[in-house]
């Protein structure tokens, strides 16, 4: 009934993905809506690298495996930023980002 998506359809798809994320990270003060747009450009990576393992290379799973560690390095990442922004938000009680060029105190700098 419905026509099958072809590449083109997928990869933009894939591109407005990593508009949208693009223009969060620019646009969010907030830390934790940077780190979800940086999750969106990261999954519209994701995409493209299955999109281009469906349609070039069908047969080969290379490309699903590269996902799957791209994905566990995701969480990774995700994880630590959370520890990141935990801690600032310890210090600052705030979690905008444009506060973060003042991390260090009058006290405690070290140079």
């Amino acid at each position: 009934m419905f026509p099958t998506p072809t590449i083109t359809h997928w990869l933009t798809l894939s591109a407005l993905l990593f508009s949208i994320g693009l223009y969060g990270i620019f646009t969010r003060r907030n830390a934790v809506g940077v780190l979800l747009s940086i999750e969106m450009t990261l999954n519209s990576a994701i995409l493209n690298i299955l999109i281009f393992n469906r349609f070039v290379a069908s047969d080969d799973v290379d490309g699903q495996v590269l996902v799957l560690f791209i994905i566990a390095a995701a969480a990774a990442e995700a994880v630590v930023a959370l520890a990141i922004f935990v801690s600032f938000y310890r210090h600052r009680h705030t979690l905008d980002v444009t506060q973060a060029n003042h991390i260090c105190d009058q006290g405690n700098s070290t140079s």
